[in-house]
This record gives structure tokens, sequence and C-alpha cells, in this order.
């Protein structure tokens, strides 16, 4: 990779953009020149060209040179610019003088020191502008990039952030699945050999769905609803006709992707709280259909509600709601938590995500509003 692929888009940028203005303002000059002071002599037009392929030299050494300095303190480098201004200075107005004085005849001493003399006027403003917007502009783009490097550290921390977030919500949640669904199976060995063989295959898809939910990557609904089955049908081997499961899923939402197992610990709930501690049991429901501005999901049962044991209030045991709750925030943001209504005849459970991405905060209150 050459020098010139090494240098910074944004850099060329502003070197051209810089040239370009000195390259309008020397060939307006030196053209007022040709034609009012001194007509039709060509030379003027030749050295307002050479002076300003000189003037782009410099301009670029000068970008340089502010990257060099700017590792340096503040002292330094303020230092450092004034003497650049100065040398700066003498070799911009040395050339001019040689195009405007030298060829000309006027070599001698007391011409080159008439011409610097009348350059400490207010025409020397052109030649410090020269290095001072140059350096200026170098500035400029290094606080903007740092601002964007700023941006991009802290994009890529939160992002850290809420990857380590997730593993460890999902560290939580398989783990307290998996031991819950060995307790149900655990009564089950030696019973029926069929039916064992029947519970250990649907055991083992549960697993391996449960394992590879660790890539963090969304599943399609229809597979977390497979999940979903699988999950209920080994806890009705155990609690029998006492639990009942009914869905009503909308079919266009079936492709729809959403994090893996975050329905799973919502069924669960309703199980352990709601059906299990009741005598004659109860039916757990699930529906997803589509509202205005997303897609809606309700779990909700007829076990013993607000008379069971509270759940996301710090008094249960259980961390599946809890995190179900913070993995939907961390993904979708706050709008897209768990909502739960406790009744003396059950709870419900539900949330709402986006078609696609982000709940953004003008679509809140569509979503909060929505009829369901």
């Amino acid at each position: 990779m050459n020098i010139i692929e090494r240098i910074p888009k944004i850099w060329k940028i502003a070197y051209l953009l810089i040239c370009g203005w000195y390259g309008l303002n020397y060939a307006l000059s030196s053209i007022i020149e040709w034609q009012v002071f001194r007509p039709y002599n060509t030379s003027v037009l030749w050295n307002g060209f050479y002076l300003f392929e000189t003037v782009c030299i410099f301009v670029g050494l000068t970008f340089f040179y502010a990257h060099w300095l700017f590792r340096f303190k503040v002292v330094v480098q303020v230092l450092g610019h004034v003497g650049g201004l100065f040398v700066y200075f003498m070799c911009i107005s040395y050339l001019s003088y040689y195009f405007d004085y030298y060829l000309d005849g006027l070599v001698y001493f007391d011409d080159w020191k008439e011409y610097m003399l009348n350059l400490l006027s207010w025409d020397a403003m052109r030649f410090y502008d020269q290095y001072l917007i140059t350096v200026a502009v170098y500035y400029v783009i290094r606080y903007f990039e740092t601002l964007q490097h700023k941006e991009q550290e802290k994009g890529e921390l939160a992002l850290k952030n809420k990857e380590m977030e997730l593993s460890l919500l999902k560290s939580q949640i398989n783990p307290h699945f998996l031991f819950n669904t060995l307790n149900s199976i655990s009564t089950l060995i030696g019973t029926n050999k069929e039916k064992a063989r029947k519970v250990i295959t649907q055991l083992s898809d549960v697993f391996r769905y449960a394992l590879d939910s660790h890539t963090g990557e969304k599943v399609r609904l229809i597979h977390e609803l497979d999940f979903i089955e699988n999950y209920i049908r080994i806890q009705q081997v155990r609690f029998g006709d006492r639990l009942k499961f009914i869905m009503d899923v909308e079919p266009t939402c079936l492709s729809v992707d959403i994090p893996p197992m975050v329905l799973q610990p919502l069924v669960e709930n309703s199980v352990k709280y709601g059906i299990a501690p009741k005598d004659d049991g109860g039916t757990i429901r699930l529906m997803v259909k589509r509202i205005p501005g997303g897609i809606y999901f309700e779990i909700s049962d007829d076990g013993l509600g607000i008379n069971a044991q509270k759940v996301l209030d710090g008094k249960s045991t259980g961390v599946g709601l809890k995190n179900s709750d913070k993995r939907l925030r961390s993904i979708y943001g706050k709008y897209a938590g768990l909502h739960i209504s406790a009744r003396q005849d059950g709870y419900t459970v539900s949330f709402r995500l986006p078609p696609n991405g982000y709940v953004h905060a003008e679509d809140a209150e569509e979503l909060e509003t929505a009829t369901v």
C-alpha cells in the first residue's frame, strides 16, 4: 500500500477543497493583474500558476506537519505552529519576491528588503491565512474524528455489554428449564416403555433446542412453538388431565423471528405457579396475533391467579420471567417488556414485538393503545 492510499479520504477531500479555493483566488488575481496592471504580459499568468503550485505543495506539507505535531502536548503544538508559520511565511514570501521582482531584474538586497517590508503590511495576511486555515481545517477534522471514534467505542461497548447480559440471562434460563424438565421426567422412568420412549424423544428435542439457542441467533416462531409443545407434552405426562394447553396462533405469524426460549419461561410460570398448585388443574392458552405496528404475544392461564406466589416482585425463587423481561427490553427496547395481569382466576402475561427490529419511541403509543 503506497503513501497515497494510506492517507485518510477526509484529508484528501479537505486538501482538494483548500487547493481549489486558492486556485480560484490566484486565477482571479493573476487575470486582474494581467489585464489591468500589466496588460498582456503573459509571464504574470505563469508566475501565478507556479506560485499556486507551490502553495498546494506547502498545504500538503502543512497537513503532515500538523499531524506530526498532534502527538505532542498542547504547548509544544502551539510553539511548533508558531515556528511553522514563520517558515511558511518566509518560503512563500521569497518565492513571491522571486516571481514578482527577481525575474523583472530587481535582484539586489535593497529590492528584496523593500519587497519584504511591503509584505509586513496587510498584504502579509494572505500568507499567514494559508497556513492558519490549513492547520485549522486539520484540527477540525481531528475533532470530528475523535467524536466519531468515541461514539464507535461507546457503541461497541454497549454491544458487548448487551451480548454479555444476554449470555448471562440465557445461562440462567437454560439450566432452570432443564432442571424442572428432568424433575418431571424422573417420575416417568420405569413406566410404560412406549410412553417412556416417546418422552425420551421429546426430551432429546428439548435438549437439542436448548443447546442450539446458545448461538444467540433468533429463531422462527414455528420452531419455538414446536419446542413449547414438546415441553408441554412432557409436563402433561406428569400432570395428566390436570394440564390442558391451547395454541391460538395466526398463520401469518409463524415465520416471525423471535429470541430463542423467550416463551418457555412464561409457559413454565403458568405451569409452576398457576396450574400445578391447583387441585383440579387448569388450562394454559398461548395466543399470537398481529396488531397495528407489531406482533402481540399472550400466555394466560385459569390457575390460582393473585392467590399464587408472586413473580417479578423479588419474592419468587424463580428467575425465568424476570430474565425474559430483561431479554426483551435489552433486544427491542423498554416498550417490549412483559405486561402482567393478575386476576382471581389466573394470570395473563403479554408482550408486543415490532414486525422488524427495535420499537421506536414514536411507535410506542400505537403499541400501547393497540386493541388486543
